[in-house]
C-alpha cells in the first residue's frame, strides 16, 4: 500500500513487556498500513499482540522499537501534551466497556470530546450521527438508564461527533447481544461507506469482522496474512488454518 493513502501505519514495530525471563514480545518487528476511508479488522489468536497494536498505534502506549504515525504525524516525536491534543482532535475511540460519564446525558456524553477541545458541535452533523444511530428519543437518559446496545451506541457516536481522521475500536461489539451488536457494526459500516471515516478495529468475531473492507491476522507480533471483503466463513476457515 502507498504510505501517502495510510491514515494510519506501524513501520518495524516492537513492543516488549517485562525482562529477562518473564520478557514478552507482544509485537515482533511488525510494518502494516492502515488505508483511508476504509473499515479494517484485525484478528488473531490470543496473546498475537492485536489489542497491543491498536493501543500503539492510537498512542495509548509506547512502542520499545520501530515507529507509529497517524497520517504523517511520527507520534513518537511528539511531548505528551502535543499526543493528547491528536488523540483529541484526530482520533476517535470505540471501547468494549462503554466509558460514559454517569453523570452527564446522552447527549452531553456525545458531545464531551468537541466541549473538552473548546469547540461548537456541528449542529447538522451530530442530529445525523443520532439519528444514525437511533438514538433521538434517549438523548435525555443518563447511562444508568440505558441498555447495554444503547449506552454502546452513544459512545459509537461520540466517537463520530468530532469527526476523527480515524476511529480505532477494541471488541466494540463484545459485551452485546447479537441483535444490538449487529446494528452497531451496521452503523459502523455506514460511517465509512457514507461519511468517509476510517475504522481499525480489534475483534475475535468472525461475524464482526465480516462487516470490514479487509481482515488482517497476527500471530506471535507479525503480520500472517490477510483477507478483503471475506465472509464470516472464509474468517473462521482462516483462523483455523492458523490454530485458532
Amino acid at each position: 500500500m502507498n504510505t501517502d493513502t495510510a491514515a494510519a501505519r506501524v513501520e518495524n514495530a516492537t513492543k516488549i513487556y517485562g525482562s529477562g525471563a518473564t520478557t514478552v514480545t507482544a509485537l515482533d518487528d511488525l510494518t502494516l498500513a492502515f488505508e483511508r476511508g476504509r473499515f479494517t479488522a484485525i484478528m488473531g489468536p490470543s496473546g498475537s499482540g492485536k489489542s497491543t497494536l491498536l493501543h500503539c498505534i492510537a498512542g495509548l502506549d509506547d512502542l520499545t522499537a520501530g515507529a507509529t504515525f497517524i497520517g504523517d504525524v511520527r507520534l513518537g516525536e511528539l511531548k505528551d501534551k502535543e499526543l493528547t491534543l491528536l488523540r483529541r482532535e484526530k482520533v476517535g475511540f470505540i471501547f468494549q466497556s462503554f466509558n460514559l460519564i454517569p453523570t452527564l446525558d446522552a447527549a452531553e456524553n456525545i458531545t464531551l470530546p468537541v466541549d473538552i477541545a473548546g469547540r461548537d458541535a456541528d449542529g447538522a452533523w451530530f442530529d445525523q450521527v443520532v439519528s444514525t444511530v437511533g438514538l433521538g428519543d434517549r438523548l435525555r437518559h443518563r447511562p444508568a438508564e440505558l441498555s447495554g446496545g444503547q449506552q454502546q451506541r452513544v459512545a459509537a457516536a461520540r466517537a463520530l461527533v468530532s469527526r476523527p481522521e480515524i476511529i480505532f475500536a477494541d471488541e466494540p461489539s463484545g459485551n452485546l447481544d447479537s441483535k444490538s451488536g449487529a446494528e452497531l457494526l451496521g452503523f459502523m459500516r455506514q460511517a465509512v461507506d457514507q461519511f468517509g471515516q476510517t475504522i481499525v478495529m480489534v475483534t475475535h468475531d468472525p461475524n464482526a469482522a465480516a462487516y470490514a473492507d479487509r481482515v488482517v491476522f497476527l500471530a506471535d507480533g507479525r503480520y500472517s496474512g490477510e483477507l478483503a471483503d471475506p465472509s464470516a466463513i472464509e474468517i473462521l476457515e482462516h483462523l483455523k488454518s492458523m490454530g485458532e
